[in-house]
């Protein structure tokens, strides 16, 4: 059985596992990067980030989503139309990423291995069938998946989780999506751009409750003159799913919708079950999240770990500071020792919106007093000019001495 010995071995290839291993091996050491799949990128590149962004722009173009705003023209495309045929432009972004990641792997000489990874003991990991990699230094980074409740036959071709809704064939008619999180609601104004009748299902009663109020507020009443339908305090609890017709979900209410496709956006997963942690003296937690202090270490000192295996806020950008922040502490680089406190977020709605630091809902919390100061695109030529009424700059400052608190934007280019 092959055994091999690194300074580094990195479990997981997207985003944070890349990161962390440019880092060590910037700085010298010899790193082993384990990826299951048969390519790196994780779900950054291959299933979730880039190609769903992919999707939204190209979905905006094709449809003619900004012309009918600004012209009332409208170049739907054909109602036969295929995920494929407008995903063209997907393959190209998600292939040329990926060399560029796979670029930065060999420029740096890390040692890159394909296949299920697992603890054989705090320092040592299995590759199946028969390769073992010993690591002075640990860092797990596997990622996340589509969590699939049981109410749902996933194995129905039109029941969907959010890895494979890009994988769809012809596009619905009428599509419900069970999750109004950053996910559902991202792909709910996607196939509403496209002309599908979409109906977003959600327990809560509010659209992103971590944004600003009047951003989310903004985002929904959007996406209700998109045509989206929101059904709200419901919760699904039967999913009938012939081979043929409509597939017809029943609420807690009692209350049933039908539509030819369903898209499931009921959070994500840590992928931890195949690691064998117990023999890595780990505990996963809830959802198989792998609990880590302030410098991404686990219980056991030389193991770090980070990314959506952790949690949120499982950004991808997000996910690659944390993975350097760990490298930095494991091998005591003089390089970094802290998150940056205020991390930007982004979301892909139709109208985008991005945010950084407090919201008002936070400050009235913590009870400080604020002050806020608005820019809307409709007081602004440019504004005008591309025809988004909606859009706003939002900036909340402390009142006592003007300091900056919070930054929000909706509208178009807000990310």
């Amino acid at each position: 059985m092959p055994n091999h010995s690194f300074d580094l071995v990195v479990i997981g290839g997207g985003p944070a596992g890349i990161s962390g291993g440019n880092t060590a091996a910037i700085f010298g050491n010899r790193v082993a990067l384990v990826e299951k799949l048969g390519k790196v990128g994780g779900a950054g590149i291959n299933t979730g980030t880039i190609p769903s962004k992919t999707l939204r722009e190209t979905a905006l173009a094709l449809s003619g989503w900004r012309s009918r705003k600004l012209f009332g023209v409208d170049l739907s495309l054909r109602r036969d139309a295929t995920v494929e045929d407008f995903m063209r432009h997907k393959e190209h972004v998600v292939a040329h990423d990926r060399k560029r990641r796979e670029e930065q792997l060999r420029t740096y000489k890390i040692e890159k291995f394909h296949g299920a990874a697992s603890f054989i003991d705090p320092n040592t990991v299995r590759i199946a069938p028969d390769t073992l990699l010993r690591g002075e230094k640990i860092l797990i980074a596997t990622g996340s998946s589509p969590v699939r409740p049981p109410e749902f036959p996933f194995e129905h071709p039109r029941v969907h989780d959010s890895d494979e809704i890009l994988e769809i064939g012809t596009l619905p008619k009428t599509l419900a999506v069970v999750g109004a999180g950053v996910i559902g609601a991202e792909y709910a104004c996607t196939f509403a751009a496209l002309g599908v009748e979409v109906h977003l299902i959600d327990r809560r009663d509010s659209l992103l409750s971590f944004l600003d109020r009047e951003i989310s507020q903004s985002i929904e009443q959007a996406m209700i003159a998109d045509g989206v339908n929101f059904i709200w305090k419901e919760k699904v609890v039967g999913c009938d799913a012939p081979a043929n017709g409509k597939i017809t979900l029943t609420l807690t209410s009692g209350a049933t919708v039908a539509v030819d496709d369903v898209l499931v956006a009921a959070g994500r997963q840590s992928n931890t079950a195949d690691l064998n942690l117990t023999a890595a003296g780990l505990t996963p937690g809830k959802r198989g999240l792998v609990k880590v202090d302030a410098h991404y270490r686990t219980d056991v000192p030389h193991i770090f770990a980070a990314g959506d295996v952790v949690g949120a806020p499982a950004l991808a950008a997000t996910s690659m500071e944390q993975a350097r922040l760990a490298i930095c502490v494991a091998f005591e680089f003089d390089y970094k020792n802290v998150v940056a406190p205020i991390l930007p977020t982004g979301i892909y709605t139709i109208p985008e919106a991005s945010m950084a630091g407090e919201t008002e809902e936070s400050l009235k919390t913590k009870g400080i007093d604020y002050v806020v100061g608005r820019a809307r695109y409709a007081d602004n030529p440019r504004g005008q000019i591309i025809g988004d009424e909606s859009g706003l700059l939002k900036l909340i400052f402390r009142a006592d001495d003007m300091r900056l608190l919070g930054v929000h934007v909706v509208g178009e280019q807000a990310n």
